[in-house]
C-alpha cells in the first residue's frame, strides 16, 4: 500500500490523504493570501515523491520553486516546532516547464481539429447560431479531407465556406455570412492576444506529461502568469487537456494511486459565462475520469465558483479562511461549512472566518471513500523551495528536460490553408525566446514561390493530356492519397520524441469544375487586365473546340 500523504496536523492527530482515493478528486478553496499555494505545492510535491506525475498551472509564477530543495528559515522552523510539525526533508521534484507562448517553458500546442468546435466556440465567444456554423465548417473540412491544424487553416476554411455558401446549403444547411464574419472577428481577437501560438504542430503528446525520473513523478508546470491575461484561452487549454486525458487513457478502475493528478488553479475561469452544454461536459468528464486513474483538484477562492453538479464530485476538501464582508461572502462561508462533514467540536461557520494563514478545515476521504469528520489543522509545508527560482535556474531545468528540443520547432505542413490558397507549405519554423525577454523571434524558411510563367505552365499543362494523366491543379490533392479523418478515432503517435508528421491526405470535393479552378488560378497569376483577356481567349478557344 502506498504511504499516505501527510496534509496537515492538529494538536491531537495527523490528517492524511490516502493515495487510493486521491483520484476521487478534491478542491482547495480560500481567500487570497490564506495559504492555498502552499497546500497546492505540498500535495504536488508528495504526489511526485510517490511516482505520480502532476500537472498544474503556475498562475502567479511562484510554484517554480518545486524544482529546488527547500530550506526553511529560522522563523518558519520555530513556528513548525511550536505547532508540533517536523521540518520536512529538503527535496526537489523533477519539473518540466511549459508555456503556450514558448518563452518560460517548452511550447505547448494543439491542432484546431483536436480542440474541436465546442471548446473553440467558447474561446471565440460565439452564440448558439454562430457555434452551429462553426460546427458546419468543421464538418465540411472533415468531409473534404482538409486538415485544420493552425489558425490560418481555420481562417481559410471559413472564407472558403462563406464564398461557396450556396453550394453547401442543400447538403449542410444555411451558412450565414454574419456568422462567418463573427467567427473571423473572434479569430482575429485571439490572434491579437497571441493565442494563435497555441494552435499548430507538433501537438502536445499526453504521454509526455506522464513521465517519471528516478521513481519520482514529473511535475508539469504551465507558465500561466501571462496566459491569465487571456482567461478564455487559459480555461480552454486546460479543458482541452482534461478532455485529452479522458479520451486517451484506458479504464483502470480503482488503483493504489492515481496515474496523474491535475490541478486546475483559478477554477472560476472555467465556469465564467460558460454555456450549459460546456458545464455538462465538464461534469461528465470529472465524473467519469476517476475510473481512468486521474485525480482532478480545483483551486479557487470561493466554493460558489464551482457549480453544484461539479462540487458534488469533489470528495477531498481543504478549506482555508474566507472573509464574510458582503452578503455573497456570507453565503459562501455558509455553503463551505455545510458541504463538509460536521464535527460537533467545531463551529465550521465561525471557524472558517477565524482561520489563520496556513490553517485550514480539512475533510478527506477514508479507505471506504467516506468523507472524514472535518478537522482544523495546520498545513504541512513541502520539502521543496517556497517561492520562484531564478531565470538562470529555469533555463538550466529546461535544458535538461526530457522533452528538450522536441517541441521547439513549429511544423507547418500541407493543410487546409495551402490546399485552398494554392500556396506551398513552408519548412519548419523555430521560435527562439530571448533570455528574460517579453517577445520571441521566429525564424522561418519558406519554399520559393513559382514565377507567373511557371505557374501558368503548371496550371494549363495538364489540359492537353489525357484525363488519367492530368496532374491535379495547385491547391487540390492527389486523388491517390489515403483518407484522413480528424478526431479521437484517428491514430495517435506513440510519443512526442518519436513523432513524425503524417504525409497522407484525402481527396478534396471539387465545388468548381477543373477548368474553372484552373482559370481562377491563372487569372491570379497573370494579375493584369491584358493577361486576363489573353487567358480568357485561350480558355474560350479550348472550351469552344471541346464543345464542337
Amino acid at each position: 500500500m502506498t504511504t499516505p500523504i501527510l496534509v496537515a496536523r492538529t494538536a491531537r492527530a495527523s490528517i492524511e490523504l490516502l493515495p487510493s482515493v486521491a483520484n476521487r478528486h478534491g478542491c482547495i478553496t480560500g481567500a487570497t493570501g490564506t495559504g492555498k499555494t502552499v497546500t497546492l505545492q505540498r500535495l504536488a510535491h508528495e504526489f511526485s515523491a510517490r511516482g505520480v506525475p502532476v500537472f498544474m498551472a503556475d498562475v502567479k509564477g511562484d510554484l517554480s520553486g518545486i524544482a529546488r530543495p527547500g530550506r526553511p528559515s529560522d522563523k518558519m522552523a520555530a513556528r513548525l516546532a511550536e505547532r508540533g510539525i517536523e521540518v520536512p526533508p529538503s527535496e526537489a521534484c523533477p519539473v518540466t516547464f511549459w508555456d503556450v507562448y514558448g518563452e518560460l517553458g517548452h511550447p505547448v500546442r494543439a491542432t484546431v481539429s483536436d480542440l474541436g468546435p465546442l471548446l473553440l466556440a467558447r474561446l471565440l465567444g460565439l452564440n448558439e447560431t454562430q457555434t452551429g456554423v462553426l460546427n458546419l465548417v468543421f464538418r465540411i473540412a472533415d468531409d473534404e479531407g482538409l486538415l485544420l491544424l493552425d489558425m490560418k487553416d481555420l481562417r481559410a476554411m471559413c472564407a472558403h465556406v462563406g464564398e461557396n455558401a450556396k453550394s453547401y446549403t442543400t447538403e449542410y444547411g444555411n451558412v450565414s455570412a454574419a456568422s462567418i464574419g463573427a467567427i473571423q472577428r473572434g479569430l482575429l481577437a485571439v490572434e491579437q492576444q497571441g493565442g494563435d501560438r497555441f494552435f499548430g504542430e507538433p501537438m502536445l503528446d499526453i504521454d509526455d506529461l506522464m513521465q517519471t525520473v528516478g521513481g519520482r513523478g514529473v511535475v508539469n508546470l504551465l507558465a500561466a502568469d501571462r496566459l491569465m491575461q487571456a482567461p478564455k484561452l487559459y480555461s480552454t487549454f486546460l479543458l482541452w487537456l482534461l478532455s485529452e486525458l479522458f479520451e486517451r487513457l484506458p479504464e483502470v478502475g480503482d488503483v493504489e494511486q492515481p496515474k496523474i493528478v491535475f490541478f486546475f488553479d483559478e477554477a472560476h475561469l472555467l465556469f465564467d459565462e460558460a454555456p450549459k452544454v460546456l458545464v455538462d461536459k465538464v461534469e461528465q468528464v470529472v465524473r467519469l475520469i476517476r475510473s481512468k486513474g486521474v485525480g482532478v483538484y480545483f483551486v479557487t477562492q470561493n466554493p460558489l465558483d464551482i457549480p453544484d453538479s461539479v462540487l458534488a464530485q469533489l470528495g477531498n476538501r481543504v478549506q482555508h479562511a474566507l472573509r464574510a464582508f458582503t452578503p455573497r461572502d456570507q453565503k459562501a462561508v455558509k455553503t463551505a461549512a455545510e458541504t463538509m462533514r460536521p464535527n460537533p467540536r467545531i463551529d465550521a461557520v465561525k471557524a472558517i472566518q477565524e482561520l489563520g494563514i496556513g490553517e485550514a478545515l480539512v475533510s478527506l476521504l477514508d479507505e471506504h471513500a467516506t468523507p472524514s469528520i472535518t478537522e482544523r489543522g495546520w498545513i504541512v509545508p513541502p520539502g521543496s523551495q517556497l517561492g520562484p527560482i531564478t531565470p538562470e535556474e529555469r533555463r538550466a531545468v529546461m535544458a535538461g528536460s526530457l522533452v528538450a528540443g522536441v517541441y521547439d520547432e513549429t511544423l507547418d505542413r500541407d493543410s487546409a490553408y495551402e490546399r485552398l490558397t494554392g500556396k506551398p507549405a513552408p519548412t519548419a519554423t523555430r521560435r527562439e525566446a530571448h533570455d528574460g525577454g517579453e517577445g520571441s523571434t521566429t525564424v522561418t524558411s519558406h519554399v520559393p514561390e513559382p514565377s507567373a510563367a511557371e505557374a501558368m505552365k503548371d496550371e494549363l499543362g495538364g489540359l492537353f493530356g489525357s484525363p488519367a494523366g492530368r496532374p491535379a491543379p495547385r491547391g487540390m490533392p492527389d486523388v491517390e492519397t489515403r483518407d484522413w479523418r480528424p478526431g479521437p478515432s484517428a491514430p495517435r503517435p506513440e510519443s512526442a520524441a518519436r513523432r513524425a508528421p503524417a504525409e497522407t491526405r484525402a481527396p478534396t470535393r471539387r465545388t468548381d469544375s477543373l477548368l474553372e479552378t484552373v482559370a481562377k488560378s491563372a487569372l491570379r497569376s497573370m494579375g493584369t487586365t491584358v493577361g486576363r483577356e489573353i487567358v480568357r481567349g485561350v480558355l474560350g478557344s479550348i472550351l469552344g473546340g471541346r464543345r464542337r
